[in-house]
């Protein structure tokens, strides 16, 4: 892929994974916008990353201010050539004890505000006729069932639904939609998964043909294929990267 003049978003870029890939993105001559609540977080990862990375200070909760937060980027840049939709939040909890408030919390972060944001981008990639990229995050949690992440599980499969509709819609008009589905890779938000819960982390591992946990960096290669012409002809795909473990035994 030429990169040259390449514009990229990348939500929940300040750490983890969305970090990773943002990396590799710029490593790649991508300008590389990053979307976060955190200021110092991204100002941190700024500093890291070089001139390419651009950080905006965000909550994508606020679905009211997402469509003038890509106008303003418009305004700014020309043009938004890839989207990654990677921020979500998750919650560990017994099925009986999750409350209507933080199911809807979690939805309205992992869903709603992704399928917002991917509007707008949509629009001003349809506007310029010049195609794009949307690549979302899933998760194995839509792939087979985990006890304690009722909300999480419901809005990664609804991921999934979204990306293959988003597909079918866009691509005709050049824009390729896919998702990642990471197994489990080695994050803040795996910590806490695993807090305190050995025999969930050694069930985990103990089914991942592998034999280990990945890294953020093997999400940012994925990424970086998916958005590029090497996989030109790949749209509406749930592709995961799992150590084998949506597989294993």
């Amino acid at each position: 892929m030429s990169n040259n003049n390449k514009t990229a978003i990348v939500t929940g870029g300040g750490s983890g994974i969305g970090l990773a890939i943002a990396e590799k993105f710029v490593q790649h001559n991508i300008r590389t916008i990053i979307i976060g609540r955190d200021e110092k977080k991204l100002n941190d990862a700024k500093e890291k990353l070089g001139e390419l990375c651009e950080p905006v200070t965000g909550d994508l909760s606020l679905l009211s201010e997402i469509p003038k937060l890509v106008h303003s980027i418009i305004e700014r840049f020309g043009h938004i050539d890839i989207l990654v939709n990677n921020a979500g939040i998750n919650q560990k909890k017994q099925f009986t004890e999750v409350t209507d408030e933080e199911f809807q919390r979690v939805l309205l972060t992992n869903v709603t505000a992704v399928f917002s944001l991917s509007r707008e981008v949509v629009k001003c990639m349809l506007e310029k006729k010049s195609g794009g990229v949307i690549i979302n995050m899933s998760s194995m949690a839509a792939q087979y069932g985990l006890p304690k992440v009722i909300a999480y599980s419901a809005s990664k499969n609804a991921i999934d639904g979204m990306t293959r509709a988003m597909a079918v819609e866009l691509s005709p008009n050049g824009i390729r939609v896919n998702a990642i589905a990471p197994g489990f890779i080695t994050t803040a938000m795996t910590a806490k998964a695993f807090s305190d819960d050995p025999e969930r982390m050694n069930k985990a591992m103990g089914r991942t043909p592998m034999g280990k946990f990945g890294l953020p960096a093997d999400i940012a290669e994925t990424a970086l294929f998916l958005a590029s012409d090497a996989a030109k002809y790949i749209t509406g795909v749930v592709l995961p990267v799992d150590g084998g473990n949506s597989i294993g035994f």
